[in-house]
């Protein structure tokens, strides 16, 4: 079976996940592709394929007489999508021989153009596959569940040596919890990279730095008769906090290395206002001043206002894995001479976010980022094309077979 085969498949099953939960999965109805991916698994000869009680699948192929001394290798994916669009009652379009030009997508009323999207005539002559205008198509990341689980059948299916190859599928990647609760060392892998990326010659093993922040404002609700002097207005301090940070550092003017402050939420009245943001950089100096920033906005205002007007909150979300990747580089290097033999040029460029890698590589795992072919992920313009999923397939095989001529 072709990736895109499984693909179309895989995509039909609702897995969205939801924000703000603090279970994990954060919608039952993970479990629903979770399952079928261990019975499928179990079925091309992955026999300890399991999923865990937090909807975490695993399953290990053991090496073949001779590779058991190299490094053991693993791929990972999420199974759910972003909660940005419906990821609910999906159905692909199937374009053969694409033109490069305009599709109109369904009946929604939206056209996928070039005019938007450039790189659309680069995959003229290939199969594409878009969706219907109404959800969005779920290549982030079910592509890459498909194109593992593609590499696993053919791998199973041939008489290749290889090494111990693990293979995890994660749940709730794109509401930030995807690496909660995976397991590490149950994992086995001494090395990872997770197939969760854009073109498929894409290889990422720089991303942001990121941290959530939250002001809350209480303010002083005084009757607008008499309030002289006496009302602090939490809406209009939320509009004062928003002001004070630089205009320029915000996604709509950045790029590449380039950080932000980004406005993800507000919602307030007269007596209580919040707002949420996402920080990002590349660079760790730079994150930390954004984050002094914040700190010293919530010092700033509650001198001026009065202590305990705002309150601020900063968590952690993930981190630059470059830290974590650059002492084990064969990871790209290997990533990198694949796509050579296979004529590609290798795209190596720094994420504008992140993934389940940059979280696993600061839990022991090194674990960079692979392309899976996709575009335009999280919403109704998402595409990808058969031939870009059938190149991934071949990366990954690639990839196992540089490993399996290592030792430990």
């Amino acid at each position: 079976m072709r990736a895109y085969e499984r693909f179309l498949d895989y995509v039909k099953v609702y897995t969205t996940s939801v924000e703000d939960q603090e279970q994990i999965p954060s919608a039952d109805r993970e479990f629903d592709l979770a399952n079928r991916l261990v019975d499928e698994l179990k079925e091309l000869g992955v026999e300890d394929a399991r999923v865990d009680a937090n909807c975490y699948v695993y399953g290990t192929i053991p090496a073949t007489p001779g590779c058991e001394m190299a490094p053991a290798i693993g791929f990972i994916a999420h199974m759910d999508t972003a909660p940005d669009f419906s990821g609910e009652n999906v159905r692909p379009q199937i374009i053969e021989n694409y033109d490069g030009g305009e599709v109109v997508l369904g009946h929604s009323g939206r056209v996928l153009s070039p005019k938007q999207f450039s790189h659309l005539q680069t995959l003229k002559g290939r199969t594409l596959i878009t969706t219907d205008g109404t959800t969005l198509l779920g290549a982030d990341d079910k592509a890459g569940v498909s194109e593992i689980m593609t590499a696993v059948e053919q791998l199973l299916g041939s008489d290749a040596p290889h090494g111990k190859i693990c293979i995890g599928f994660t749940p709730d990647e794109e509401v930030g919890s995807g690496a909660d609760l995976f397991d590490v060392q149950g994992f086995g892998a001494d090395y990872a990279y997770t197939v969760d990326g854009g073109i498929e010659t894409e290889i990422v093993y720089e991303n942001f730095n990121a941290s959530g922040a939250k002001f809350k404002i209480n303010g002083v609700n005084i009757h607008p008769g008499d309030a002289k002097d006496k009302m602090i207005n939490a809406s209009i301090v939320a509009m004062e906090i928003n002001s004070m940070l630089p205009k320029l550092e915000s996604p709509e003017h950045t790029e590449m290395y380039e950080g932000f402050y980004h406005l993800t939420g507000m919602s307030g009245n007269v007596e209580h206002a919040e707002l949420s943001y996402i920080v990002r950089d590349h660079d760790s100096a730079c994150f930390e001043a954004k984050e002094k920033t914040l700190r010293h906005i919530e010092k700033v205002l509650n001198e001026k206002y009065g202590k305990g007007t705002v309150k601020l909150e900063i968590h952690e979300q993930y981190r630059n894995m470059a830290e974590k990747i650059k002492p084990c580089m064969h990871l790209i290097d290997h990533a990198k001479e694949v796509m050579k033999e296979l004529g590609l040029t290798p795209d190596v460029s720094p994420v504008r976010g992140g993934t389940d890698g940059a979280r696993l590589s600061f839990m022991g795992l090194p674990c960079p980022n692979l392309g899976t072919g996709g575009y335009a992920f999280h919403g109704p313009y998402e595409h990808i094309t058969v031939e870009g999923m059938d190149l991934s397939v071949k990366i990954i095989l690639g990839i196992i077979g540089k490993y399996a001529k290592e030792t430990k």
